[in-house]
């Protein structure tokens, strides 16, 4: 359709800067991503603009195998590859995603059953009225930008439910959040990222000041509140793990939902299937994880030598695991590069594993699986209005712009 990336050639590999945030958004990469998987499945990059070089894993196996491996990688010191090249991520041991061991599964129990199935059948209701609301108003207009006017609305409110971000702040907590990881131009600076964390950051250091004398039913209260071994979170930890839950439950369900309602545009028997009830809702949105892979990569450090698909690694080497290849492994995914709604076994990496497993995972195909279900019952046909907009970054991968024409039943 249009809008459509170019095809790199394997030819390339050793002219690309895989850390590039534009070559992500501009350049398909499946024949690159399906050559090193093949070929060269532990890659050495090499140091560039005066930034460490690091290891590149592109199979499921090595994928997988690390994010189960706490012996031998850490998250410690970051879990983006931008965060470890530039020395580490300041909120290391502060942060949930970013903490290992036992503290790591200490702070994780305060906040688990928050994010259980049963923990979120309140907000479930409410999120898939809001989906149905939404879709019904996108199908008055006739057009309507879905990425925009659907899929930035749901997890944005479900997450600030949450949280406890009223409705006034939070148009300008998805300002924030959108410019921390990725932009929708190629111009966005370091600087400008670093500015929007710290007042994301500010935010919620003010909110949970104001949480201890005047308690909420929310995460910002649970965590002001919380006791470990009789000791309560630091200030730090309750600010960076809101800081990482406002990030996570937002940015990422966003590229997932946007880009769902694009491949049913380049997909339409798929639409199709899925119109006609032939596949169950789990199984379609497994498929759209595996698909859209929001996050495409995750890192890690070597904590002691290691051996990864018969490559010695070195203790203190930065690891990317790059999960936008890892789910298209063909030893894993028959014909990976079709998609199918009805797919099963679909063992993608989408959501990670092991122990840092992804603690939204229920709520993000909550979301999912209201937005799908709304068009089915909804909609009967859509159609390309404009040509979709992808995202600039080399963490996050999704469209910030899905334009359509939806018509009702």
């Amino acid at each position: 359709m249009p809008g459509s990336r170019p095809i790199l050639s394997p030819d390339e590999i050793d002219r690309l800067d895989f850390a590039d945030r534009v070559l992500h958004s501009t350049c398909d990469l499946t024949e690159v991503w399906r050559h090193l998987r093949t070929h060269e499945p532990v890659r050495r990059q090499s140091p560039r603009d005066g930034l460490a070089g690091y290891w590149m894993l592109t199979a499921h196996r090595d994928v997988s195998a690390v994010y189960r491996d706490t012996t031998h990688f850490t998250s410690e010191r970051g879990n983006v590859l931008d965060a470890l090249r530039g020395g580490g991520d300041s909120a290391g041991r502060r942060m949930l995603s970013l903490t290992d061991g036992v503290r790591h599964g200490e702070v994780r129990q305060i906040l688990t059953k928050t994010f259980s199935r049963r923990g979120l059948e309140v907000l479930g209701v409410r999120i898939r009225a809001m989906a149905r609301e939404l879709i019904g108003q996108a199908l008055e207009r006739g057009t309507c930008d879905f990425a925009t006017d659907v899929a930035k609305e749901i997890p944005l409110a479900a997450i600030c439910d949450l949280l406890g971000v009223p409705p006034r702040d939070r148009e300008r907590i998805f300002a924030l959040t959108s410019t921390m990881v990725a932009s929708e131009t190629p111009v966005l600076t370091p600087a400008d990222a670093w500015r929007a964390k710290n007042e994301v950051l500010y935010y919620f250091a003010h909110l949970s000041e104001g949480r201890r004398t005047a308690p909420a039913d929310d995460i910002v209260t649970l965590l002001t509140s919380a006791r470990v071994n009789g000791s309560g979170l630091t200030d730090d930890e309750i600010v960076f793990n809101c800081y990482s839950l406002i990030l996570g439950g937002g940015e990422t369900t966003r590229m997932a939902i946007g880009g769902a309602v694009l491949a049913f545009l380049d997909h339409p028997d798929q639409w199709q299937a899925w119109q006609r009830g032939e596949v169950t809702v789990e199984t379609a949105v497994d498929e759209v994880l595996r698909w859209t892979t929001p996050s495409m990569h995750m890192a890690r450090t070597v904590v002691r030598d290691v051996t990864v698909g018969g490559t010695d690694l070195r203790a203190g080497d930065i690891v990317t695991l790059w999960n936008v290849s890892a789910n298209r492994d063909e030893r894993v995914f028959e014909r990976p590069d079709d998609f199918r709604l009805s797919r099963h076994p679909n063992k993608h990496v989408t959501l990670g594993g092991g122990s840092h497993f992804c603690l939204g995972s229920h709520l993000a195909r909550l979301e999912i699986g209201a937005v799908l279900e709304s068009l089915r019952d909804l909609v009967t046909d859509l159609e390309p209005a404009g040509e979709p907009a992808r995202i600039y970054s080399n963490f996050l991968g999704g469209v910030c712009s899905v334009p359509v024409v939806l018509k009702g039943r």
